[in-house]
């Protein structure tokens, strides 16, 4: 159950703030969905807005990588920071951007072995080689 209270569309439609951010959020994703993320958000329209800008300016904007390498990359540390809410929405995206049942597949080889690895090497302490350092 969430501890924030969750906006309806006719809550949201009393706040031109937040009316807005959900108006831009259909738009932009050209769909009338808006899940419970920006519904939690719109408790905080500063943070709603700020949050949804940002989201725009680093996952929808035109850069140097693709959109599903980058709905693959926030699966990864939404794993790492073990939020199941980003992980299945961040899931959800990128099957929408084309991600396959084997690249998925993958990337949770990839999750599991990283996690692995990274406990090791930190368990061990072990020390940084000189020529990873950019100096």
């Amino acid at each position: 159950m969430s501890t924030a209270h969750l906006w309806t569309d006719e809550e949201a439609a009393t706040n031109s703030r937040v009316a807005a951010v959900f108006a831009d959020i259909r738009a932009t994703r050209k769909s009338d969905f808006i899940n419970n993320f920006w519904r939690a958000l719109a408790n905080q329209p500063d943070l709603l807005e700020r949050t949804w800008n940002t989201i725009k300016q680093v996952m929808i904007a035109p850069s140097a990588l693709d959109p599903l390498t980058k709905e693959m990359i926030y699966i990864a540390v939404s794993s790492a920071n073990n939020c199941g809410y980003c992980i299945h929405s961040h899931t959800a995206a990128a099957r929408a951007k084309g991600m396959t049942e084997a690249q998925h597949a993958e990337l949770n080889a990839i999750l599991a072995l990283a996690s692995q690895t990274n406990s090791i090497a930190t368990t061990l302490q072990i020390p940084i080689d000189p020529v990873f350092l950019i100096e």
